[in-house]
């Protein structure tokens, strides 16, 4: 039993050595415009769902979500946020396909995350994602209004969708069902 105990450990172990050489040695591709493989993609989405649920904060929006709010939100969004996540034109943000992992498109694909999620993930940005911490940027009052924008963006305003109409000669795209977004069919 001893030895089957201690041959368990050391296959743990070469494993993880070997692991550690392969990417050491440069196997492990790093080019940002190569398509990550779905394991890839599945233990980062993980981990990082995982971090946010574990060090994000359960904070309510201090911002009422009215209609200047979500407006302020959007020029906001449209300033810092649209190159990579999509501008109002309902385009993928020029750098979508230039970053890895690629950003999400949250004109096109809209977050079903709670608000504290968001405002963390604005505030505090994504490690090894190209999602810089926008709280040394912005004031938190205006991560907020980001962030009211971006969670309401299926239930705006007649207001709010005039505006946007008007502002990007495009109105809002059409409404996504929850759960069929892109990154839900992975």
């Amino acid at each position: 039993m001893r030895n089957f105990i201690l041959g368990i450990i050391v296959t743990i172990v070469v494993l993880i050595v070997g692991a550690l050489a392969f990417a050491l040695l440069g196997f492990v591709p790093t080019s940002a415009d190569a398509t990550p493989p779905a394991w890839e993609t599945r233990i980062a989405n993980g981990a990082l769902d995982a971090a946010m649920e574990r060090h994000a904060p359960r904070v309510n929006n201090p911002v009422p979500p009215t209609d200047a709010n979500i407006i302020d939100g959007m020029k906001l969004y449209t300033m810092n946020c649209a190159v990579c996540h999509g501008g109002l034109d309902n385009k993928p943000g020029l750098l979508a396909h230039s970053e890895y992992p690629p950003p999400p498109q949250l004109i096109l694909e809209p977050l079903d995350d709670p608000e504290w999620h968001i405002f963390y993930s604005i505030r505090t940005g994504v490690r090894y994602s190209g999602m810089p911490a926008w709280n040394r940027a912005l004031n938190e009052q205006d991560i907020w209004k980001v962030t009211a924008f971006l969670s309401h963006l299926d239930k705006l305003s007649p207001a709010v969708q005039e505006y946007w109409k008007r502002s990007f000669g495009i109105g809002p795209p059409a409404e996504h069902p929850k759960g069929e977004h892109e990154h839900d069919k992975d």
